[in-house]
């Protein structure tokens, strides 16, 4: 039987004790993900974005609240392996060639070698890295190490994507590209993806549905469903559509601070 739903929670909070006192991440955040949407979370530093695709990830314990992902707890999910996780930065292994970075989860999770060596071909090239696959970290730019790690988190063909920010650190021009070449890849694969930006045109872009979250303690301030097309050529960008869709997510963000401020 297939979930109807890929991710789904309700009345998350979350709070982190320090030495200066508790520090509230999150509250009161519920959400539903259907299977393959393409889900934006876009906020200012700090307003729990991160926390939130960590608690999905189970690398973080809410404090009160529920979370299913898959239909199992996020513990269950993680140990069977339900999603692939892409980090700001690509945490490749130097001592590693890029093929072997990729296998290293399907090493520790025991798939053969054969199998290993059949899965990280079928990825590189799903992320156009044919070919790349003996090369070495240092040898690839900042971009195509991020695809290479997109690739390791594709591997084991999860049905889920967490991306925390990966192209924050990229140049404009290189965003844009990879920005193509990850929608490609959704169309492609129909993944579940949560993707963690702090740029309103990569959320609208990318997205079938855009998060807008509030400054700590994070809450969901407003959940947009996307009206663009499933084609998506960068200049859609230019368009009225996309630039009311993009006025909207400003508006939340702006009310996300104007209702802290009250």
């Amino acid at each position: 039987m297939t979930n109807s739903t890929a991710i789904s929670a309700r009345d998350i909070c979350l709070t982190f004790q320090t030495n200066d006192g508790p520090v509230h991440a999150l509250k009161d955040v519920s959400l539903d993900i259907a299977p393959g949407e393409f889900v934006s979370f876009i906020g200012p530093s700090g307003c729990g974005k991160t926390t939130f695709l960590r608690v999905i990830a189970d690398l973080e314990k809410p404090t009160s609240g529920s979370i299913t992902v898959n239909g199992q707890d996020p513990e269950t999910a993680r140990k069977s392996r339900a999603y692939g996780y892409v980090f700001q930065h690509a945490g490749l292994f130097p001592w590693r060639s890029i093929a072997q970075n990729i296998k290293l989860p399907l090493e520790i999770m025991g798939y053969s070698k054969e199998e290993q060596e059949e899965r990280s071909q079928a990825v590189l090239k799903l992320v156009d890295l044919e070919g790349f696959g003996g090369k070495f970290p240092w040898q690839l730019s900042g971009g195509m190490q991020q695809r290479a790690s997109i690739a390791r988190a594709l591997s084991f063909d999860a049905d889920i994507l967490l991306m925390d920010e990966p192209f924050g650190a990229l140049d404009e021009i290189v965003r844009d590209h990879l920005n193509e070449q990850l929608l490609a890849l959704w169309r492609r694969t129909q993944k579940t993806i949560g993707f963690v930006t702090h740029s309103i045109p990569e959320a609208v872009y990318l997205s079938t549905k855009i998060v807008v979250m509030s400054p700590r303690p994070g809450r969901i301030t407003d959940v947009i469903d996307s009206t663009l097309p499933a084609e998506r050529p960068l200049e859609i960008r230019d368009t009225p559509e996309f630039i009311a869709l993009s006025h909207r997510v400003r508006q939340g963000l702006r009310g996300g601070h104007d209702d802290l401020e009250l």
